[in-house]
Parts: C-alpha cells; structure tokens; sequence
C-alpha cells in the first residue's frame, strides 16, 4: 500500500491579524509551516505533498515535496482535500494522512505512529481529543467533503465509522490568531 502525507497549506489564515501571512510568521526561529514540513519529513511515507493556495509558500518548501496548487482555495478546505484526493487517485495511492501546516507541535512520532497503524481511518488522539494527522484510506475518500471549510471534520467527528484513535504527545492545536501564537513563542 502507498501512502502519501498531505500538508493543507492553501487558506488566508483569516482570524490572524499580523503583519505577514502566518505561515510565513516566525516561530521558535523559523517560519511557522516548516515545523509543519519537516515533521513528516522523518517518517517513511511514500511521497509528501503540499497544497498551496492565498500565499507563496514556494521558498519555504523543501524539495521533496510535491507542490500542488489550489486554485479554489477561496472556497474552504474542502477544495484542498479534493485536490490531493483527486491527485492520490491519479498516482495510485492508496491513503493519505492528512495535517495542517498551522500546527507546529505536532511531531514526526504522530506522523509516525498514524502512518503505520494498519487502520483504514486512523487519528492521531491528544489527551482524548482526535485531531490531524488523519490518515484516510481511498475506501473513504467519498466521504469527504467536496465544498465548504470544514474538510475532513465530519469523518474525524463520526461515531459510525471504523476509526480507530493512536495516543499521540504534544499539542494538536492550530496557530490561528497572534495570540495563539505569542503562547507558544
């Protein structure tokens, strides 16, 4: 089975009032999506792949990821996930596990143990809480939303699918405002 992470990379960060795109903002030294990059980076996934979409991003990726841009970013996170879907589909994955590129406390040992669970619906569980990474066998990609912004939510969320929670260290939540960040800072 080939497996591919997936970085959500493409929204406005809306809820951020800052002076540059959050993304780009630094955190503990670097900007805020490289943690989110390199965590998946140590993991033995098959291919990695970035969706892109309001802000350049294009500098602060590495190399062996593969860009792909969303052009209907405008539009919710739901058309981010379609487009890595619809690309997994046409390389013949078999899963995703998918993350966003605001949470920086999110470790290659989540990616790791997500990735290697035999699950078809796999969470990464924070102190109980199911949270990214997720990963989502093609089996279930028609679960997923095709429009809006709440992406894998209702899956992530479901009491009737077969998802099985792995306890992951650390902190899950996303940097959205300033203050989120200056927490952690």
């Amino acid at each position: 089975m080939t497996i591919s992470a997936v970085i959500l990379a493409a929204g406005t960060g809306s809820r951020w009032k800052g002076p540059d795109h959050k993304l780009i903002h630094p955190f503990q030294g670097k900007p805020l999506i490289s943690w989110s990059l390199e965590a998946p980076l140590e993991v033995g996934f098959d291919e990695l792949i970035v969706v892109t979409g309001a802000v350049d991003l294009s500098t602060l990726i590495p190399e062996n990821y593969t860009v792909l841009q969303n052009h209907y970013w405008e539009t919710g996170q739901a058309s981010s996930l379609q487009v890595a879907v619809n690309y997994a589909e046409s390389v013949n994955h078999e899963a995703i596990v998918v993350g966003l590129a605001d949470t920086p406390m999110v470790s290659s040992e989540s990616w790791n143990l997500v990735l290697k669970h035999p699950g078809q619906l796999v969470c990464g569980s924070f102190e109980g809480k199911r949270r990214p990474p997720f990963k989502i066998h093609n089996e279930f990609w028609k679960e997923i939303p095709t429009s809006g912004d709440q992406g894998a939510k209702n899956i992530l969320m479901s009491t009737t699918l077969p998802i099985v929670e792995v306890s992951c260290e650390g902190w899950p939540d996303d940097i959205d405002t300033v203050e989120d960040l200056e927490k952690w800072n």
